[in-house]
C-alpha cells in the first residue's frame, strides 16, 4: 500500500477515534466516555497507537494498528453492556466502529504484503491473516447487531450462538455423528472410491470414456431436492439415504477429474514406458496415477464440501430425530435462530476441517507438484 494512503488511513482513524469522546453514544441519556475512566483511558491508548501506526514503516505499523483496533473494539463492546447504548447505539459509536474496521483493515493488508524469509514464519503469518479477518467480519457482525437492537428471531449476534453452541454440545455431537460420521463419511467413501476405479476403466477402453462422460453430465445436472426424496424411499428414513444422496453427488466430479488426470501424461512419458516394455498395469501404477494424483485430489476436495451439502440436505427429507439438516429445520420452526446458527457453526467446522485434513494428505502425497515448489 502507498505510505501516503496508509497514512491518511490511520489519520482518519485517529479522528474516528478522538470524535467518539465528544459525540453521542446514544440516541438515550446515557453517560458518555468522559464519565468511563477506564474507558476513556482505553481510547486516548488506540489513539496514540494509531499515530504511531502512521509514523513508522510498514512492517511495524501493521502491529500498532493491531493493538490499537483492539483497544478501540474492547471499549464499544464493553458500551454495549449498557442498557441505553445497545439497540439505540448514535453517532459517537459508530464513528468509533468505523475506526476499529479502517484501522484493522490497514494492518491486514500490511500484514498481507509482508513477505518473511522464515518457512515458520511464512506459515503463521498465513494463519494470523484469515484469523485477523474472520475475527474482523465476527465483531462488524456483533456490534451492528446488538448496536442497532436487531431482533435474534431475524439475525441473532455471534455471541448469542455461541453462548448456545457450548450449552447444546451434547446435541450437536448427536447431530454431527449422524450426518457426517455416517452419512458424510460412507457415502464419500463409496462414492470417490467408484468414480475412481470406473474412471481407472474407462480410461483403459475408450468406448466407455465416450458414453460415460454425457452421462456423468446428465446425472450431475439433476436436482438434488429431486433426487433426495426419491433415495429417502428407497433406502429409509436413516443413515443409508444420505450416505446414498452423497455417494451420487461425489461419483461424477471423481470420475471426471480422474479422467482429465489419466490423460495427464505426455506422449514422450508414454512412449518412454514402452520402450521399457511395460504393460498397462506397470504404466498405470508408475505413470498414470502418479501423474492423475493433482486431479485425483482436486476431484476429493471439491466433494469434501459437497457430500457435506447433498448429506444436509437429504436430510431436510426425512431422517431420525438427529442430524444437522434436521435440526436446522426443526430449529427453524420454532423461530430459534441461534440454535440454527449454531449447526450452521458446526457444519462449517466440520466442512473446513474435513477439507484441510484432504488438503494436508494432498500435500503430504504431491509433495514433488511444481505447485508447491517455493
Amino acid at each position: 500500500m502507498n505510505p501516503r494512503r496508509r497514512r491518511l488511513g490511520f489519520i482518519l482513524a485517529i479522528v474516528g477515534t478522538l470524535a467518539s469522546v465528544v459525540l453521542p453514544l446514544s440516541r438515550e441519556p446515557a453517560a458518555g466516555l468522559q464519565a468511563r475512566p477506564m474507558l476513556l483511558a482505553l481510547i486516548v491508548a488506540a489513539a496514540l497507537l494509531f499515530a504511531v501506526a502512521a509514523s513508522i514503516n510498514a512492517s511495524r505499523s501493521a502491529i500498532a494498528g493491531l493493538v490499537g483496533a483492539v483497544c478501540a473494539a474492547a471499549v464499544t463492546l464493553a458500551l454495549l453492556r449498557d442498557g441505553t447504548i445497545a439497540g439505540s447505539a448514535a453517532a459517537g459509536f459508530w464513528t468509533l466502529v468505523l475506526a476499529v474496521w479502517l484501522s484493522a483493515a490497514l494492518s491486514v493488508i500490511q500484514l498481507a504484503s509482508i513477505r518473511p524469509r522464515r518457512p515458520l514464519s511464512r506459515r503463521a503469518l498465513g494463519l494470523a491473516i484469515p484469523l485477523l479477518f474472520g475475527s474482523a467480519v465476527f465483531y462488524l457482525w456483533e456490534v451492528t447487531v446488538r448496536g442497532l437492537g436487531v431482533p435474534s428471531v431475524l439475525l441473532p449476534a455471534p455471541s448469542a450462538a455461541a453462548a448456545r453452541f457450548a450449552a447444546s454440545l451434547p446435541t450437536l455431537g448427536g447431530d454431527f455423528v449422524q450426518t457426517f460420521i455416517r452419512g458424510v463419511l460412507i457415502g464419500y467413501v463409496i462414492g470417490c472410491g467408484a468414480g475412481l476405479l470406473v474412471a481407472i476403466v474407462a480410461q483403459r477402453f475408450t468406448f466407455l470414456e465416450r458414453g460415460l462422460l454425457p452421462l456423468g453430465n446428465f446425472f450431475s445436472a439433476l436436482p438434488l431436492v429431486g433426487v433426495a426424496p426419491i433415495m429417502v424411499m428407497w433406502f429409509g428414513f436413516d443413515w443409508p439415504s444420505k450416505a446414498a444422496v452423497v455417494a451420487l453427488v461425489t461419483f461424477f466430479p471423481m470420475l471426471v477429474n480422474t479422467l482429465a488426470g489419466l490423460s495427464a501424461s505426455g506422449h514422450m512419458e508414454r512412449d518412454l514406458m514402452r520402450s521399457y516394455g511395460a504393460d498397462h498395469r506397470q504404466t498405470l501404477r508408475k505413470l498414470y496415477l502418479p501423474a492423475a494424483l493433482p486431479f485425483i485430489f482436486n476431484g476429493l476436495k471439491i466433494n469434501a464440501t459437497l457430500a457435506l451439502i447433498g448429506a444436509i440436505v437429504a436430510e431436510f427429507f426425512g431422517t431420525p430425530t438427529q442430524g444437522i439438516g434436521f435440526r436446522i429445520s426443526t430449529e427453524a420452526g420454532r423461530m430459534s435462530l441461534d440454535m440454527v446458527w449454531a449447526e450452521i457453526a458446526l457444519a462449517a467446522i466440520a466442512g473446513m476441517a474435513f477439507y484441510g485434513l484432504v488438503a494436508l494428505a494432498e500435500r503430504v502425497t504431491t509433495f514433488w507438484h511444481p505447485s508447491y515448489r517455493t
